[in-house]
This record gives C-alpha cells, structure tokens and sequence, in this order.
C-alpha cells in the first residue's frame, strides 16, 4: 500500500444502462420523502474529448480502469473474474468489479455499503481504507483489507461478489498495512502484511513482511504463529524502503511472494522471492525488480509512472497476468486522476515471474488473453446520469458518511436537501462524485435553486479538503450568482462572481472543462455558453502538490 513517506517524496461515451441503473446498496439508504428545502439536479454528463481511442482488433488499451483505482487485486471463480481497490474515506467503499476477460470491467457494487461495518466520521480523504486483497475460496468470497485510523486489518465475506458482505471480522494481532490471504493446498490459511521491523528501524521507509497462521473456524489468527518473511525487501544493504502489498501464491513446488517496494512515488517497483515451504526462508529473485518504470526518463510517449503493486491471476487459457496500479503523468510528473489498474501478462523465465524487461515503458496497446475479446464494461470515459433509477447509481460516491438521508432520485431528478458542511471541512456534507479519468475532461450538469431558497449548488472538482475547486450558484436579488471557489492548501478563495440574466428557481446549466494543468468554468444562458471567469490552475488538484493517496472526484454539491 501507500507509504507514509509517499506525500513527501511526491514532492522530490455512454454507460451500460444496466450499471446507470444499479442502486448504492441497503447502507447508502435514500429518501425518496426528503424534499424539504431540495435543490434539484435534472442530469448530469461526463465525457473525454477525443477519448481513450480504440484498440486494434486482437488488443486492448491500458489502463483497463482508468482514474483513481489504486491497489488492485483480482480473483476468480469459474469463468468469472472479480476485482476490488483501494477507496480511502469514500462511500461506499472497496468497489468490486466484474468482468469476463480482464480488460473490459463493469461496477457491480461495493463491499462496504453500511455504518454497521464502518465509520469514517471526521477522516481525511485519503484515509480510511488501503490496499485490500480480494480472494474466491470454497464458495466463499473474501476480502482481506486495513481501515486506518479506525481498527486496523479485517476481513469481510460473502457468497456472491455482488453482496452482501459481512460485518468485518477484526484481527488486532495483526499490525501494519496491505494484508493478503492465501488459502494452502493442505488446507491451511496464511495472512501476510506489512509492519514494523524486527527491533528498530535501521532507516527511514524500513519495514518487514510478516506472516500469521488464521483459522477460518475461529476467525482468529493462531498464537505465537507470526513469521518474519522479508526485512527491509531485496536487499538490506542497499536499504530499500517501504516493502508492502505482499501475495502469496501456489504454482508448481514453488511458493511465491510478490511485494511492492520503493514507495508508491517514483521509485515504485514490483519485487517477488520464492521457496519450497512456507517454513524456509524466502530468496529473492536476483533479476529483481519484475516491474518498474523508475529506469526511464523524460520526456517519451504515453508515459506511465509509479507502477507497482501488483496481483496475479491465471486464466483459464493457463496464461498468467498482472494488475498493478500506475499514473499517467500530464507534464512531467503531475496527474489529477490518481492510479488507475494496468493488465499485463506474466512471462515465466527459469520459474521465475517477469511482468517488463528493464528500461521497458508500460504499453498502451497489449494483446489481448487468450481467448478472449472486447466485450462492453462500464464506460468510465463518457456516461450520463438522466436519474430517471430511484436507485442512485454505482457511479456515484460520497464523502466519510454511509447515509443519504439528504438525497433522492428518481423521475429525471436528484434532489438534494442541502446540509450545512462545507467541502473544505471533514463534516458531513452532501456531495456525491465520480472519478475523474483522463487529463482533458468535460462535465455537465442542469441545477434548479428555489428562488426564495437560501442554498448554494453546483459542481465541484474535488481532490481534498485543503485542495478543490467548486462552482457555485446562489439567488441573488431574484437573479442568480455564480461564483468559482478556490480551495488551495486550507485557503478558501473567491476567485470570481458573476450575476446571471436568469431569475432563480429556475434551471441553469453548468460545465467545467479539465485540459491537463488548465480548468475552466462557464455556464449557458439564451443558448450561449458564457465563462464564469478565468482560466484557472488545475495543478492544485494534482497529487504531486495535494499530497495524499486519491484522485480528483467531479460531483455534485449542494450546501445551506
């Protein structure tokens, strides 16, 4: 998972109806009576100009889930490939995805979906959840997983993918980040993780591997079974840091470990050891590491940074691929969409596991797995909501809170009773967003404010608390005002207001536009598209400046 010390190196087309009308699950509860005081939103468009283009026939396009899906691990059951991420303070959380051939993905819900499981109350956005493993074993689902901040590693269960999962089964003995589960032949159940090192840290980012024995029965991990599997990584000597995301794999006589090492920056890097039994020592591999792009420079084409964290999947084919997570840098190294998930196959050398050649970039275009072809996933580039479903759809996720007792949906409207929180807080608010996916993006919506309402809608571009934008509109001498509010670390600003020729209470559509570094706000009025002011920096929303593990989110925003 993420390093500690990640924030500071940093600075060193339309959707399946089916997935538009899939619900938030029982714990995101709606109102469908909650009409009091309501600012409405009649639809809402998202689309990438140009969009991520097609792939040739025979291959697909990388990432395969572009925009803030860090973290992945994958598994499968029959014909049926399953995938979760990371979702830090967002609700509901630990998405899970389903698909038929590992590159075309549908959303087909959340495994966190309920207060009774989780809270979040008060967190920073890029808390909350890190790194889940995600596992199919003997008709049971599992999801092995850490809430930081808020009772450390657990596990959750269901028997289908879709849900429900159960209330976390905790396990306090085990510290640290990036559990993993692996279920033996014998029929024993390991869990591996990240923690401290034996004794004392020898330097900053050093950290270990562990291992505990866990009986599935008991739902305990077993005393006095902890296991030292890695100190340091590689090798101590040259004093790697932040070793973490350990898997542990079965194939053939050999018993594998895959962990990320580097730190989720720049230096990031895919490592794997092996040995005959779990009770002997692990040997690193000496043509380590299998995956990086630490070894390459600027400026060269479609550039793809930070790659790691990876997770291993055979198909049914016999081949074996890798999820990883990476970025894709805008100028240099700046990316406001987060990590996005990445396939590649898996070549075995001298029983070894290569996922890139030295020095070799991360393709865009790769051959598809065997015996498969393009298929129609969730589209994350281009999709609009008419909210006609009174269910709200998958797309859409909150902040901290399970609870939408503020929203409903339904009829072609979202209807929003706004709540005092601002986005600049770690209050409740009520605010709902979707990933934003590529560099250049375009988002629409259509708002309506009653005219003798005192409340503020519009749209935000949000990557944290203390770094945001959002635009607004408010009645204002019986006419509405819009204005740009510029969040830029902890600093809430104006940057313009404009008076409209339109009355309030009635409907006014709205756009921001993301052109890598640059974004801009306009609204329409007698027909014409009008800026609400200068073009701004979008850089603010980049992690290399706010710091933390997410993506920007573009969404909807309301407040009293």
């Amino acid at each position: 998972m993420k390093s500690k010390t990640f924030i500071c190196s940093i600075i060193a087309g339309l959707v399946l109806a089916g997935c538009n009308s899939q619900s938030v699950t029982s714990g995101t509860a709606i109102n469908a009576d909650h009409t009091s005081g309501k600012v409405t939103f009649n639809w809402f468009e998202y689309s990438t100009p140009g969009g991520p283009g097609e792939a040739p026939e025979g291959k697909f396009l990388n990432p395969v889930l572009p925009g803030f899906y860090p973290d992945p691990s994958v598994t499968k059951r029959g014909e049926d490939y399953y995938l979760t991420t990371s979702s830090f303070s967002y609700t509901p959380g630990l998405p899970v995805l389903h698909s038929k051939n590992l590159t075309d993905w549908t959303l087909i819900g959340y495994a966190l979906d309920r207060k009774s499981q989780m809270e979040f109350a008060g967190a920073s956005v890029s808390r909350g959840i890190f790194a889940p493993t995600i596992r199919y074993h003997n008709g049971l689902f599992y999801i092995i997983t850490t809430s930081v901040d808020n009772g450390g590693n657990f596990i959750i269960t269901a028997e289908n993918p879709e849900g429900p999962w159960s209330e976390p089964i905790w396990l306090p003995e085990v510290g640290g980040i990036d559990p993993d589960i692996f279920f033996d032949e014998d029929g024993r159940v390991y869990i591996t993780h990240n923690d401290a090192p034996p004794g004392e840290p020898l330097y900053q980012g050093h950290r270990a591997i562990w291992m505990w024995e866990y009986d599935p029965q008991s739902q305990k991990v077993l005393a006095e079974s902890r296991q030292l599997l890695v100190n340091g990584g590689v090798d101590i000597s040259k004093k790697p840091i932040w070793i973490e995301a350990p898997h542990i794999y079965k194939i053939g006589d050999w018993y594998y470990l895959s962990c990320a090492e580097g730190g989720t920056g720049p230096q990031h890097s895919q490592v794997v050891f092996r040995s005959r039994s779990l009770d002997a020592p692990f040997i690193p591999y000496e043509n380590n590491p299998i995956l990086t792009q630490r070894d390459l420079t600027y400026p060269r084409a479609n550039p793809v940074d930070t790659a790691g964290h990876a997770d291993f999947i055979q198909t049914g084919e016999g081949e074996w691929w890798a999820v990883f997570l990476g970025t894709r840098p805008y100028d240099f190294d700046l990316y406001n969409t987060g990590r996005d998930t990445f396939l590649l196959p898996v070549e075995w050398l001298n029983e070894w596991p290569h996922i890139l050649p030295p020095e070799t970039p991360v393709p865009v275009t790769v051959t598809r797995p065997a015996g498969t072809r393009a298929a129609q996933g969730t589209d994350f580039y281009s999709w609009k909501d008419s909210f006609d479903d009174k269910k709200l759809s998958f797309r859409w996720q909150g902040l901290r809170e399970f609870d939408r007792d503020w929203l409903s949906t339904g009829n072609g409207e979202l209807n929003i009773t706004p709540l005092p929180g601002l986005l600049s807080s770690k209050e409740k608010v009520s605010y709902i967003g979707t990933h934003q996916a590529a560099a250049n993006f375009s988002a629409t919506t259509e708002v309506t404010i009653p005219a003798d309402s005192t409340a503020t809608a519009g749209l935000a571009a949000f990557q944290s608390a203390d770094y945001h934008y959002f635009f607004g509109l408010h009645g204002k001498n019986g006419k509405y005002s819009a204005f740009i509010e510029q969040v830029a670390d902890g600093k809430v600003s104006v940057i313009s207001e404009r008076q409209l020729t339109t009355s309030a209470g009635e409907p006014v559509t709205l756009k921001v536009e993301g052109k890598g570094s640059k974004i801009a706000f306009s609204y329409k009025e007698n027909g014409k598209w009008i800026s609400a002011g200068d073009t701004l920096d979008a850089t603010l929303l980049s992690t290399q400046k706010a710091g933390g593990f997410v993506g920007t989110t573009i969404g909807l925003h309301a407040r009293q």
